[in-house]
C-alpha cells in the first residue's frame, strides 16, 4: 500500500510525501499524479523517507522520473542505488 500526500504546492512546484511501498497498482497511481503535474508545468519533488520498498516497475519509474528533473528525497540508500543503475 501507498499513501501519497501533498505536503506543499507552492506555485510551480509540487511536493508529495511517499508513506508504504510502490508496488503493483501504486506504480501506475504515483505515475498518473506525477504525469498530470508535469503536463502543467509543474516541477515535483518526491519525498520518500517513509517508503520502505519499491518493485521492478517502481524503480523504473522512478528512474524514467528522476531523468525528467523530478527530485527525489530521503529515499533509503538501497532504493536509491537501484534508481541510479536502473537500466534507461
Amino acid at each position: 500500500m501507498l499513501k501519497i500526500s501533498v505536503a506543499d504546492a507552492a506555485g510551480e512546484e509540487i511536493t508529495f510525501w511517499l508513506d508504504g511501498q510502490i508496488t503493483g497498482m501504486w506504480v501506475g497511481l504515483l505515475h498518473g499524479l506525477c504525469e498530470a503535474a508535469l503536463q502543467k508545468g509543474t516541477r515535483i519533488i518526491l519525498e520518500m523517507k517513509n517508503v520502505s520498498f519499491v518493485d521492478r516497475d517502481g524503480i523504473a519509474l522512478l528512474k524514467d522520473l528522476t531523468d525528467r528533473q523530478i527530485k527525489i528525497l530521503d529515499a533509503l540508500p538501497f532504493i536509491a542505488e537501484q534508481i541510479t543503475k536502473a537500466a534507461p
